[in-house]
This record gives C-alpha cells, structure tokens and sequence, in this order.
C-alpha cells in the first residue's frame, strides 16, 4: 500500500518540473491527482502519463491568480473525488531584472501568481479540509526567501513571503487538524532554472551540481504522508546545501 493510499491531491504548477515529478509520485503512492496548470498541453501530458502508469488524474485548467479559477479548481476537485487531502500551492513564476528596473507589470506578475495564487489556493481549500476534519498543504518557497540573489527581487520577496504564510496558516489551523509546510528547493533542474544555467556555476555549489525535480517531489511526498503527522508551519530546505554555506569571494 502506497504512503497516500485514499488520499485525493490537488497540484499547482503541475505542467512540468516539480509540480509534473510532484503528481506522478504522489499518484504512484496511491493518491487520485488532480493536476492544474494554465499550459493546458503540458498539464495533460502529466494526465496521461500518470494513467499510463496505472494511476488516477485529472486535469483542470487554471490561472491561479485569478480568484474565480481558483474556486472552480477547489471546486471540480472536490467534485470528482469526494474530497481535497492534499494541495500543493506548487505554481510560480520568474524575471530577471535589477531591481530599479523592474516594469510594475513584471512585478505584479511574478507576485500575483506566486504569493496571491498561493494564498488563493490556500484561502479557498481551507473551508473543504476544516469541514472535513483535516488536510495537508504544502507551498513551493525557494531558498530565495531565505537569502536574496541579485536580479530576481520580485521572486525573492514573493517566496519570502510564502515562507510566513505557511506559518501564519499553520498557527492558525494546526487546532483543526490542517498541516501547513512550505519546502525551499535550490537549485533544480527544470524549465524555470534554463536562462540561469549559462551563468551559474553549478559545480562550485556545495553539491556541484543541480538538483532534479524528483528530489523536491520525495520531500513533498514526506509532507503529504501520516510521516510527518507532527510537522507543521516548517520550511524544508531541499538544495544540497547550498544555502548552507556563505560563499566568501576567496583568492584562490
């Protein structure tokens, strides 16, 4: 029996990267995903694999920033499987850009999808996991919201922020059986981390090289079983150590 057996998931972001690693193992250990993503293609390509594989998915297309979208995601979730488990607030977005440069437009993009489409999700599956006596939710950070990288200031606050919305959640509604973590990934390989590939050195990290998107889904799984039943409101870093250590310009 699979660590999620009976368990319904609700993923964002799930088109490819983590969310993609993220459902097809949380459907391999036994949970019925429902996949979202607003990349309609790529969200039912993880469909298919997951049923190709044996297990049971859906897709529903969606704009996490949107309120609306994200109701009806909430919504045909509960719908087709009886019940929400589990929701990944797993979507998010990037820019490159010096921080007096950034275009207003570019700035409440990256924080609409990534911090709004966070709390939206968690604003409206709360009522569904309080009525039925409990839940899991899990929230893509970053270990940019631990530490800043030039270049990238609307993500590193928005991450930032997730990073206490968990908590706040978590304080919140630990009394009503809800378990509310985040998970801070490094460095992984996916379609977002591409334009940083030509200019970060990946082998001089602490573990030379990047992470994959599996890495990140195992900790997720974690967060999403009865084996953390005691873990709530916790930031789990997953990045080989590289936020560990202060990169001190040495010349040698």
């Amino acid at each position: 029996m699979g660590k999620l057996e009976g368990k319904v998931a609700l993923i964002t972001g799930a088109a490819s990267g983590i969310g993609r690693a993220t459902a097809i193992l949380f459907a391999k250990e036994g949970a019925k995903v429902a996949v979202s993503d607003f990349v309609s293609e790529g969200g039912e390509e993880t469909v298919r694999l997951i049923r190709k594989a044996g297990g049971e998915s859906l897709f529903i297309a969606a704009d996490v920033r949107i309120s609306a979208h994200v109701q009806s995601m909430i919504s045909k979730t509960v719908e087709s499987y009886g019940k929400l488990d589990i929701l990944h607030n797993n979507a998010g977005v990037n820019t490159i850009c010096l921080l007096g440069e950034v275009a207003e437009e570019e700035w409440d993009r990256v924080l609409d999808t990534n911090l709004k489409g966070t709390f939206l999700g968690t604003r409206y599956a709360l009522p569904v996991m309080v009525e039925q006596g409990g839940g899991v939710i899990i929230n893509t950070a970053s270990i940019m919201g631990y530490n800043a990288q030039a270049n990238v200031s609307p993500y590193c606050v928005s991450k930032a922020a997730i990073i206490m919305l968990t908590k706040a959640t978590s304080a919140e509604y630990a009394r009503q059986g809800i378990r509310a973590n985040c998970i801070c990934p490094g460095f992984i390989k996916t379609p977002m981390t591409e334009p940083w590939e030509a200019v970060v050195d990946i082998e001089k990290s602490p573990p030379g090289k990047y992470g994959m998107p599996e890495d990140v889904a195992g900790a997720a799984l974690y967060l999403a079983s009865d084996d953390a039943e005691y873990v709530t409101g916790s930031a789990i870093v997953v990045d080989g150590g590289y936020a560990a250590e202060w990169m001190v310009p040495l010349k040698m």
